[in-house]
């Protein structure tokens, strides 16, 4: 069997779901485009996408909901100035492409002089992070079954105190190709799995909550019997712990941050803050800050979707640009910003490889994909250590960040006191508040461990919702406020 380049083989398995089955080639897409390009028009693109996805869960024992969804359709979009016109649409024939093109090429009212020249065809370069597997196709529904069986099982072997478990495990094909004004031609096959547990422990009429998983752009193979007990184990020792939590205290002292997924902080209190959008328009706390210093020395910021295998990761983005390892803070200088096409054109500069879009139902703006900070010299226990009274938080719920202003507010749900460099005892109800900006500047040690959370974030913007990776070394932070229940 001959195998092809990879690129080219995406493209092949886009045209097979996305053209072919309707009747389309690329010379309708030329088509389409070229009606909106008869008005005068900055950009314009096609998005065509086919997904197919699949969950299963589990509850007190028994598989007890399971779904199975395909969905496809195309949007079209036309851009003209800071305006944009879209339109989309399940059916996808020539017909509708062509209504959809000359809709939103109503955005300028100019006609084009002459005749529009249709550009030639240029295959986007890409990157080859992930194999095109239909995940949901790496194990039968029997096994599936089974994998949240054992889940089941060995969380309640665990502890007698576990007093009961929930298991999800979701899997997704998107395929997905995207004909750009300019004659670039981009295809991409993306994985995306998912195992996700939750544990309630409970002692003494006290119950309390765990949670753990994992996953990234593979098979469902990945979740063999080691990595579902580490799973396990995590949402296992997280509910008991919480057992134990005392109320947290409040005020204003030295926090330190777990590595992995307490990046999620970085990621909603400084990530959303560098999205090339918020700082074209003025709005984020960093704009116009591009060469200045904006955080403690040490602390170096990386958005890279380019990390192998990772949830947050793309070959290309859903504008057809590869994706990139973009740094956006370094020793504490900002150097750029998240770009999507649209507003690197208005602001001057390349796009990034950061325009995303949640389907071909939505427009695409600039969102992050992998987003960490880089480690430093410091030793984790040297770190806490160094607390003489503050909090040691290892891993986070919810939150939320207010761009213009940095100010954000996080819920830890797992976090220890300290006092003299010793942890005492675990904490419950503690909120981080603080401020963007303000918080990368009290940054006053960086461990040497840091690492990405196991992949299980999404994003969410203007209704958009995309899956992400995070991720930080240990961090020590002075002068943040925290919100207490003792």
């Amino acid at each position: 069997m001959i195998s092809r380049e990879p690129t080219i083989e995406r493209l092949a398995t886009a045209r097979s779901l996305l053209l072919e089955p309707f009747g389309l080639d690329e010379t309708h897409l030329a088509k389409a485009l070229a009606e909106i390009r008869a008005h005068k028009v900055d950009d314009a693109d096609l998005y065509f996408q086919y997904t197919r996805s699949e969950g299963w869960s589990l509850e007190e024992g028994i598989v007890k909901t399971g779904s199975f969804s395909i969905d496809q359709g195309v949007g079209v979009r036309a851009v003209s100035g800071e305006k944009t016109a879209f339109a989309y649409s399940d059916d996808i024939s020539e017909a509708s492409l062509l209504d959809a093109a000359r809709t939103v090429r109503s955005i300028s009212s100019a006609a084009r002089a002459g005749k529009v020249r249709i550009p030639p065809r240029k295959i986007a370069s890409s990157r080859s992070l992930y194999a095109g597997v239909d995940p949901i196709a790496t194990l039968d529904s029997t096994a599936k079954v089974a994998l949240l069986g054992r889940v089941e099982k060995l969380a309640r072997a665990k502890d007698p105190r576990v007093a009961q478990v929930m298991a999800g495990l979701a899997s997704e094909y998107d395929v997905v190709l995207v004909a750009r004004a300019d004659g670039t031609l981009a295809a991409d096959v993306r994985p995306l799995v998912r195992l996700s547990v939750t544990v309630i422990a409970e002692q003494n009429g006290r119950r309390e909550i765990g949670s753990a998983g994992g996953g990234g752009r593979f098979g469902l193979a990945y979740f063999d019997d080691a990595q579902v007990e580490t799973y396990v184990n995590e949402a296992v020792k997280a509910a008991l712990t919480n057992l134990e939590s005392r109320p947290a205290p409040a005020g204003e002292m030295t926090v330190v941050l777990g590595a992995g997924w307490p990046g999620i902080l970085l990621h909603e209190a400084i990530g959303h803050g560098l999205e090339g959008d918020f700082n074209r328009k003025g709005s984020s706390a960093f704009a116009g800050r591009i060469g200045k210093r904006v955080a403690a020395k040490g602390v170096t910021v990386l958005d890279d979707g380019t990390i192998a295998d990772r949830r947050g990761s793309l070959n290309v983005d859903d504008e057809g640009h590869a994706s990139q390892r973009n740094v956006l803070i370094e020793d504490g200088i900002l150097r750029g910003y998240i770009q999507d096409s649209l507003n690197a054109r208005l602001m001057g500069v390349k796009p990034t490889g950061n325009g995303r879009r949640e389907s071909y139902a939505h427009i695409p703006m600039p969102r992050m994909t992998n987003t960490y900070m880089l480690g430093g010299d410091r030793q984790p226990d040297e770190i806490v250590a160094s607390i003489k009274k503050g909090l040691y938080a290892t891993n986070f719920g919810g939150g939320q960040v207010d761009i213009t202003s940095g100010k954000f507010v996080f819920s830890a749900s797992e976090a220890y006191w300290v006092e003299n460099g010793k942890i005492l005892y675990p904490v419950k109800g503690a909120t981080i508040v603080g401020n963007g900006p303000d918080a990368l500047t009290r940054v006053t040690m960086i461990g040497n461990d840091m690492k990405l959370d196991s992949g299980v974030g999404t994003c969410g913007k203007e209704g958009q919702s995309v899956p992400v990776g995070v991720g930080q070394p240990t961090l020590r932070i002075d002068g943040l406020t925290v919100g207490g229940t003792a």
